[in-house]
């Protein structure tokens, strides 16, 4: 092999020998794997300083007339874990008419005298025509030195679709992951930093499809999994039915509370009907998607659990170490807030810490009957679609800054419920103390507003999932159990919260600042 430049490879093997032209690899990963990767939405590690990349493995995908090759890159930095890539790459000669993203072009190659380019497989209309065969007959990509790949078919793909033709083409939206669509009928999420467990959302989607008849997610209809003997599966992809929507459910609180602000600056307050009616019917689908994650005689990955202690003691060092935190965090930057508003509640909420820490001691020491269940996760309102009469639940990844295992712990399914509760908070703070309608009004009577808009709001949601599950049920022992265990959850989601808005956005700090002082004024009444 010759190295020509470092943006070309050349090789005098067939592209289908190209694993065993080990000075090519050598070079793919020096000279054109580091510019490249940093150039791609997907690659988490841009602002690290980077070591090394390395072709860790390799696996072979047949497409027509030839093979893609499924890289897993690892890269190497200077401080911390590493992490790795799934890179999908196949080589198109010039003779080939497909039109190529440029964002999908790695490099140019001569592979065995052909002119042509390396691309980023997912561009490849072949590698795209090759998956959904694959995952349509449910096939295994042979044994090979690195394992298998296994395609899995689910219910949510049509028997009539298994040999029908079938267009495909790449979404246009960046993001951590890459996504392609099949004859704008099944959407396929192809994982580009992978971990050595199965992705936790499609865990969920598949149990919840084929285990179910809760129809309000986009439905299983297969996923790529990448098998080794004595080693973890590794999710690859997973593939679901498209679902029509107008928008998620954040924009559309959004253009309800346009309303809202209208009738507040004519001195009304005003909630049309049909909001509560969506709120319910929110509620409701919340509640139903839980009741399909609640299956006694399941295997033990989706069985009920009991507190034990070792979730407890979990819960408790989460919540513990967020709170001495943000605590630090919010001292540092306290003379940086300027707003009276902010001051006070930042200001009740240091004075507050001796409280707090008991409270959250409870949760290791309090009689909880209540069972945990496999939950969503990251819950709000931006995870709902919104279509034209009801509601798609999407993104069961779960809370993108835990790790793998993490987002796999039960948890009772009120985490879910606080998560929405608090997304429901941000949409009518954000309105209300951004909108330059209001900006002319009181900031006291604008938070009053919002507060009483907050907590109708928040009353209609929970009475509505909670009888959605008629009572008694084992997720839900009393409603002392509910209260303590809601305060718990509303208060680790806001302690949270707060390090984002501090570092990022701080004219946001007083939105979970008052969702916290919310939970004191709660734990207060119970201490009384």
């Amino acid at each position: 092999m010759k190295k020509e430049n470092t943006t070309s490879l050349s090789s005098q093997a067939a592209w289908t020998d190209i694993q065993n032209d080990k000075d090519l690899l050598k070079d793919f990963e020096i000279s054109v794997l580091p510019p490249y990767m940093n150039t791609c939405r997907w690659f988490a590690g841009k602002a690290r300083l980077q070591e090394k990349f390395t072709i860790k493995f390799s696996l072979e995908i047949p497409i027509k007339d030839s093979i893609a090759l499924l890289f897993i890159v690892e890269v190497r930095y200077a401080d911390g874990e590493t992490e790795n890539y799934l890179l999908p790459v196949s080589f198109i000669d010039s003779t080939n008419s497909q039109e190529i993203s440029p964002k999908g072009i790695i490099t140019l190659a001569y592979i065995n005298d052909k002119r042509g380019l390396v691309v980023d497989a997912i561009y490849d209309e072949r590698f795209q025509q090759a998956l959904f065969h694959h995952l349509a007959h449910a096939e295994s990509v042979g044994q090979q030195e690195n394992g298998k790949v296994e395609f899995n078919r689910g219910k949510g793909l049509s028997g009539e679709d298994i040999n029908a033709p079938i267009s495909s083409r790449v979404l246009p939206v960046d993001s951590s992951n890459s996504a392609m669509t099949f004859s704008d009928k099944y959407f396929l999420k192809l994982y580009r930093k992978l971990f050595e467990e199965t992705n936790p959302e499609v865990d969920m989607v598949e149990f919840i499809t084929e285990n179910s008849d809760f129809a309000y997610i986009p439905a299983f209809a297969g996923s790529v999994v990448w098998e080794r003997e004595g080693k973890p599966d590794v999710t690859l992809g997973m593939m679901q039915r498209m679902v029509e929507n107008k928008a998620d459910s954040w924009v559309q609180t959004g253009e309800q509370l346009d309303s809202f602000v209208d009738a507040f600056t004519d001195k009304t307050f005003a909630i049309k009907e049909e909001v509560f009616e969506q709120v319910e019917l929110l509620a409701q689908r919340t509640a139903e998607m839980h009741l399909a994650l609640y299956a006694p005689d399941a295997d033990v990955m989706f069985a009920p659990e009991q507190f034990n202690d070792d979730y407890r003691q979990f819960i408790h060092k989460r919540l513990s170490d967020l709170l001495d935190r943000r605590y630090s965090l919010l001292i540092d930057n306290y003379t940086k807030i300027t707003d009276p508003v902010t001051q006070k509640l930042a200001w009740d909420f240091m004075e507050a810490k001796e409280l707090i820490d008991e409270f959250a001691k409870d949760i290791l020491t309090r009689e909880i009957d209540s069972q945990r269940i496999r939950i969503h996760g990251d819950y709000h309102l931006g995870q709902v679609l919104a279509t034209q009469n009801d509601y798609i639940i999407i993104d069961f990844e779960g809370e993108p800054e835990s790790s793998i295992t993490d987002r796999k712990i039960k948890h009772s399914p009120l985490k879910d419920v606080a998560g929405m509760i608090r997304s429901y908070h941000y949409a009518i703070s954000a309105k209300m103390f951004n909108d330059p309608d209001t900006a002319k009004f009181d900031p006291i009577r604008v938070q009053t507003a919002a507060d009483r808009w907050y907590k109708l709001i928040q009353q209609t949601y929970m009475e509505k999932y909670l009888d959605t599950f008629g009572n008694p049920h084992p997720l839900f022992k009393n409603n002392n159990e509910i209260n303590f265990l809601m305060l718990i959850y509303l208060l680790e989601k806001a302690v949270y919260e707060l390090g984002y808005e501090i570092s990022y956005r701080p004219d946001w700090v007083k939105i979970p600042l008052k969702g916290i002082v919310n939970v004191i004024r709660e734990i207060e009444k119970l201490r009384m």
